[in-house]
C-alpha cells in the first residue's frame, strides 16, 4: 500500500510521530492520510520531495501541493493519498488526528512487513 510507503518514508527521513489514516469509510473524497512532523524546513522539504520522488518511480502524478514555500505545513496531493508534512506547533494546531478520530489508523510497519515491503 503507497500510503504505508510515504509513512516509511517519512520515517526513514526522521519524521516524528507518523501515522497513516484510512478514511474511506469517512470520506469520499481522499482514501489515506499520512501524517508526520518534521523538526526543520529543510527535514520537511526532504521528506516532501523523496515520497515525491519515490511515488512518482512508481507511476503516481501529485495532483496538488501546498505549503512548499516557507511554510509550517507542507501538503501534496495524489488523488487517493494526501501527505501533510507538519511542524510541531501547526500539527498541534490543525490537530489530525482528532479531527479525524472516526477514522482507524493503519498500523503500517505491520503492513510493510507482511508485503516484505522496505524503503
Amino acid at each position: 500500500m503507497q500510503a504505508c510507503l510515504c509513512a516509511s518514508i517519512a520515517e526513514d527521513y526522521k519524521g516524528k510521530e507518523t501515522f497513516v489514516l484510512d478514511l474511506t469509510g469517512v470520506t469520499p473524497i481522499v482514501d489515506y492520510f499520512v501524517v508526520t512532523t518534521g523538526t526543520s524546513r529543510r527535514q520537511m522539504l526532504a521528506i516532501a520531495e523523496e515520497v515525491h520522488r519515490v511515488l512518482k518511480a512508481e507511476g503516481s502524478r501529485r495532483i496538488g501541493i501546498e505549503g512548499q514555500d516557507n511554510s509550517s505545513w507542507i501538503l501534496q496531493d495524489y488523488g487517493d493519498i494526501v501527505l501533510h508534512v507538519f511542524t510541531g506547533e501547526t500539527r498541534e494546531l490543525y490537530d489530525l488526528e482528532h479531527l479525524w478520530a472516526d477514522a482507524p489508523q493503519v498500523d503500517w510497519k505491520a503492513v510493510l512487513e507482511e508485503s516484505g515491503t522496505t524503503t
